[in-house]
């Protein structure tokens, strides 16, 4: 895209008060260093820990509070659940801070963001038991959204999608999987030593795409089985959730510093499930706002 595009109001909405349009952030509310989850409630839980908070919006599963901890900037936003809702945000807060919104055009000058998702997740090996800190090194997309955009094999583990297919015997019906990789160095600073790193598959669904059988038949009924087996370069897939992949894989495209760290609440080998985690999972908030 030449530097002096205009963008199209219908490719980009702003709305009448200047802000964003689903996110309704404007452009100085957003803080390079950002803290996302998927409930729109646990955004309190993140600011709760802030010393101050400088802003506060609230849009359908949009949840924004800009503040302060320990004197870094942060801001914490839900994005609800799965990658449809990863795109609507990537999107939108590349736009806020690399797009001058009087002007329409690209600023000259790009700023990096920094973010980090905070969620919940299934675990898959028997290292990684509920209440386990898992982060995601690399990430298996199911729900197939970096298939639309330009770069997509240059943002992908093209080698470890290749592997993968092959081991599962992947059925093209379901789609095209591809493979995001986090930042390395956000995955040293912010995994340190406290949690299982591998691979995490962001499924586009949670019951079927995670092997989760109610009353409808599973198209590959051994998948779990086959994905629970595979190894690539020592590292194990470990866990299902449902958005690491679009956050790693635009973020790459995009310029920006991202990667998942996720709590298991469910071990799907041992059938076991914790609904009662919230005061678990804010101990990996406060690592998290420590780190970033």
């Amino acid at each position: 895209m030449p530097k002096d595009y205009i963008f199209p109001e219908s490719e980009l909405i702003i709305n009448s008060d200047s802000s964003i349009f689903h996110l309704h952030v404007k452009p100085e509310q957003l803080a390079d260093k950002v803290i996302l989850v998927g409930d729109p409630g646990r955004v309190n839980l993140v600011a709760s820990h802030f010393d101050s908070k400088e802003c506060e919006v609230s849009n359908r599963e949009f949840h924004t509070i800009t503040g302060t901890y320990k004197g870094k900037r942060l801001t914490a936003l839900s994005t609800g659940i799965g990658c449809d809702n990863i795109d609507i945000v990537m999107n939108e807060l590349d736009a806020l801070v690399n797009i001058d919104f009087a002007t329409r055009k690209e600023k000259a000058e790009h700023r990096t963001l920094t973010l980090v998702r905070v969620g919940t997740c299934g675990g898959l090996q028997p290292n990684t038991p509920t209440g386990t800190f898992i982060a995601s090194v690399k990430s298996i997309g199911f729900d197939g959204l970096l298939n639309f955009y330009a770069g997509r094999d240059e943002a992908s583990d093209l080698q470890l999608e290749k592997a993968f297919k092959q081991h599962v015997g992947w059925v093209d019906k379901m789609g095209n999987p591809y493979v995001a990789t986090a930042n390395p160095e956000l995955i040293q600073r912010i995994a340190g030593d406290d949690m299982v790193k591998g691979i995490t598959v962001a499924c586009g669904g949670f019951f079927g795409p995670q092997g989760r059988r109610l009353r409808l038949p599973l198209m590959d009924p051994q998948l779990n089985e086959k994905i629970e087996s595979f190894e690539y370069n020592g590292l194990r897939i470990c866990n299902f959730e449902m958005e690491s992949s679009a956050l790693a894989g635009l973020s790459a495209l995009m310029g920006h510093k991202a990667m998942t760290c996720c709590m298991v609440i469910a071990n799907r080998r041992a059938l076991k499930a914790e609904v009662n985690y919230k005061s678990d999972i804010n101990d990996l908030i406060e690592l998290v706002l420590d780190r970033i």
